[in-house]
């Protein structure tokens, strides 16, 4: 009778440990088999938000912005979003293969999500591919990703940039009495898909110009030092009056080519250089009147949106009220974010890079620039 009794007990507590087993098994799928588009998977932090890895892969370090705005604007909002959440950086240094490497690690290391800003928007197929192959989600920043399957875009209106440096430097050779002459053209990257856009924008505006463009240039690594020699090069084939101005795709190639203009005696003030990225140096350059504009695109909302995305990718939300245009990059229609450019002239500095928070004021007037600023009533 007793030893029936004991079998009755043991029966009954191997079925409330069953139970029990069981129920832990339906909390863990609860928890942790959230999937993102494309397979991000996502956990539950003990805060009740998603936690996982997150890898910002950006392409350069020669354009000042991704080091001193990008990389932290990102990682700053991805920290607010999700405090358990771990970040992976790389920067490629211009390096398609290094980038290839870096995904590659990235992927090793356990990323769910990866942003990120091609050296070369093709080649960079392959990454998005083998991120697919693992259920990672995957971001373009800022550059598009050509003929791959990729869960957002982000960026700006490139064609407008474009545009809009060269009807900004086609209104200031007006301004200063020139309806036509002769331009020196300085692009960005051939393997940057941004800087194809730039310039299809600006000869949309130049070719129906009286304007004619007298030497072409494209830049590779969008190198200032590269800008440098191909405006010594232009100077050279048409002479020190043999232009009226220069388009130059970005801040970098504009500081080159006003250093060559400065070391063949032409001085930057008569000869309005367009400029990308209203880095501090332009900006200054622009208060000192050797720069004429800049575009600034506001970098701020460009970051934190990417980390928005990347965190509801995590969160396996694949549909985001961010997206407002959907583009093509030859694969599918891409959910895009896509965000507009700003002109940035002497007379407007403060009422964008400054208001906004980009640049302080005391940022752009150090010493040498000083007097210029106050002039401009920056102080």
């Amino acid at each position: 009778m007793q030893s029936r009794y004991v079998r009755i007990l043991a029966l009954i507590a191997a079925a409330v440990l069953s139970v029990g087993v069981l129920a832990a098994c339906g909390s863990d799928d609860d928890d942790n088999g959230t999937t993102a588009g494309g397979g991000a998977a996502a956990t539950t932090s003990t805060g009740g938000g998603a936690s996982g890895t997150v890898a910002l892969l950006l392409p350069e370090n020669k354009t000042a912005r991704y080091e001193s705005q990008d990389r932290p604007l990102f990682e700053a909002k991805m920290r607010e979003l999700c405090p358990d959440c771990d970040i992976i950086y790389s920067n490629a240094e211009q390096d398609a293969a290094k980038q290839q490497s870096q995904a590659e690690a990235a992927i090793t290391n356990g990323a769910r999500v990866l942003v990120l800003d091609p050296v070369d928007g093709r080649a960079a197929a392959a990454i998005a591919t083998r991120a697919k192959q693992s259920d990672i989600g995957v971001i373009a920043y800022d550059r598009a990703i050509e003929n791959a399957d990729i869960d957002y875009y982000i960026s700006f209106d490139n064609e407008e940039v474009g545009r809009l440096q060269a009807r900004t430097l086609v209104e200031g050779l007006r301004r200063m009495g020139r309806d036509s002459g002769d331009l020196v053209m300085i692009n960005g990257a051939p393997t940057d898909p941004n800087a194809a856009l730039f310039k299809r924008g600006a000869h949309s505006v130049l070719d129906e110009s009286d304007f004619r463009i007298a030497k072409e240039y494209d830049t590779p690594d969008w190198s200032p030092d590269r800008a440098q020699t191909e405006m010594e090069q232009a100077i050279t084939a048409v002479g020190r009056d043999g232009f009226v101005g220069v388009y130059a795709a970005n801040d970098g190639t504009a500081g080159g080519a006003i250093a060559a203009m400065r070391s063949n005696g032409v001085d930057p003030s008569s000869r309005p250089t367009t400029g990308q990225d209203a880095e501090l140096a332009a900006i200054q350059r622009i208060v000192a009147g050797d720069q004429y504009m800049t575009v600034y695109k506001a970098i701020k909302p460009e970051a934190e949106q990417a980390a928005q995305l990347a965190f509801d990718l995590l969160n396996g939300n694949t549909e985001s009220d961010l997206v407002n245009q959907r583009i093509d990059n030859g694969t599918k229609e891409v959910p895009s974010v896509i965000l507009t450019p700003v002109a940035v002239l002497r007379d407007n500095i403060r009422d964008t890079v400054v208001r906004d928070g980009f640049w302080s004021v005391d940022q752009i007037c150090t010493p040498a620039y000083a007097d210029a600023c106050r002039r401009l009533g920056l102080t």
